[in-house]
């Protein structure tokens, strides 16, 4: 693969001293030696990173662009991430801020398979913006599990997912755990004639997370979700590599101790490897990102991009009903919306307060059609 990538990181330093770091980041982020003491004149031309643009960025804060030689990454998930921040990352004044791929390198790894499309289509949803939730907290049982995600299904959310912290744990295997679940969601789904998806969270090392993908599919299950920043890049891009039927659900964690921005790590690096729905932490929660910041992540992982399907953003972290109208003008209808500990707060009214969640979103009243279409009620 030819061509170069062209990397931009925020540097801080002072005026005097930006050239020189420059030139430091394109020789740590591709050779990591003495270009001196290179004697290929084919070496030095073809793999060594090339300084392409310094732009003043804030007081004492440049943006930094480098040319990467391509040969150096090819297709591999891992080595990309490495190559656009491996070393780097261990200076503390250096984040990286944006990547431009050639057309063919994108193409290499080949982003979602399904995206926003296929959530929509899995769910019969063509134009809305979509309902998700979580079951917690970890620590609960097979039983309790599915008995939350059957409520959650019968006041008609679209996706279920299991808390990140929800593993293969002795009181909840997953081999015990994501068949009940299923289950449990096709009964309310049969009663209520909604579609719902459940989406169990993988964890181990590649070959424990292989044998969570077979045990899913075999229940019927249409989606999993796994944390790329955990798993390893090149980890996720295999398994979507070898479920080209399952769709992936990409959640956070650990994707704030990386200093990459997140509209790159989470719009644009998450898409490149094949997630199909992206979890984040939304504005106003309880955690601290911007809306500034939650715009451009939701725009980088929707916008046209080398051809690659779109993935769904998924705000979340601290969601609350009342903010549905806000959020829906604030992302339009391309957005998942996932509201997890305020649902779950309601106790016995958990099937109501889903179903009113949903209302919010849909526009229109569901409580009563849910009432009316389920003999499932949330237990006195």
């Amino acid at each position: 693969m030819g061509g170069r990538l062209k990397v931009t990181y925020l540097v801080s330093c002072g005026v005097q001293a930006v050239e020189s770091r420059a030139r430091a980041l394109a020789v740590e982020q591709s050779v990591e030696m003495p270009v001196a003491a290179i004697t290929d004149a084919a070496l030095r031309d073809g793999i060594v990173g090339r300084v392409d643009a310094i732009e003043p960025a804030g007081a004492d804060r440049f943006a930094v662009t480098i040319a990467l030689a391509c040969a150096t990454i090819e297709a591999d998930a891992g080595q990309l991430l490495n190559m656009l921040f491996g070393n780097s990352s261990l200076h503390d004044d250096v984040v990286l801020a944006d990547v431009a791929l050639p057309d063919d390198m994108a193409a290499g790894f080949g982003g979602p398979r399904h995206g926003i499309a296929g959530f929509r289509g899995r769910l019969g949803a063509e134009r809305r913006a979509l309902t998700a939730t979580a079951l917690k907290p970890q620590g609960l049982p097979p039983a309790a599990l599915a008995d939350l995600a059957q409520k959650f299904a019968a006041g008609g959310i679209d996706l279920i997912k299991d808390d990140h912290g929800i593993a293969d744990q002795s009181y909840a295997p997953f081999a015990a755990r994501v068949p009940r679940i299923a289950d449990a969601v096709r009964e309310a789904v049969r009663k209520t004639g909604r579609p719902t998806l459940y989406v169990p969270n993988l964890s181990g090392d590649l070959d424990s997370m292989r044998v969570q993908l077979a045990c899913a599919g075999a229940a019927g299950v249409a989606a999993v979700m796994v944390a790329p920043m955990v798993a390893g890049f090149a980890t996720v891009r295999t398994l979507v590599t070898e479920n080209p039927d399952m769709a992936f659900v990409a959640h956070p964690a650990l994707g704030g101790a990386s200093r990459v921005a997140p509209p790159l790590l989470f719009g644009k690096l998450f898409r490149l490897i094949g997630c199909d729905a992206i979890v984040y932490p939304n504005f106003g929660g309880r955690f601290g990102w911007s809306a500034q910041t939650c715009r451009a992540l939701a725009d980088a992982a929707r916008a046209p991009w080398h051809g690659l399907a779109p993935s769904l953003p998924g705000p979340a972290g601290g969601m609350t009903r009342e903010r549905v109208p806000e959020l829906l003008d604030f992302y339009g209808p391309d957005v998942m919306l996932l509201i997890g500990g305020a649902l779950l707060e309601a106790g016995p009214r958990l099937i109501e307060a889903t179903a009113d969640f949903v209302a919010a979103v849909h526009g229109h009243d569901y409580v009563k059609a849910v009432r009316a279409r389920t003999s499932i009620r949330s237990s006195p």
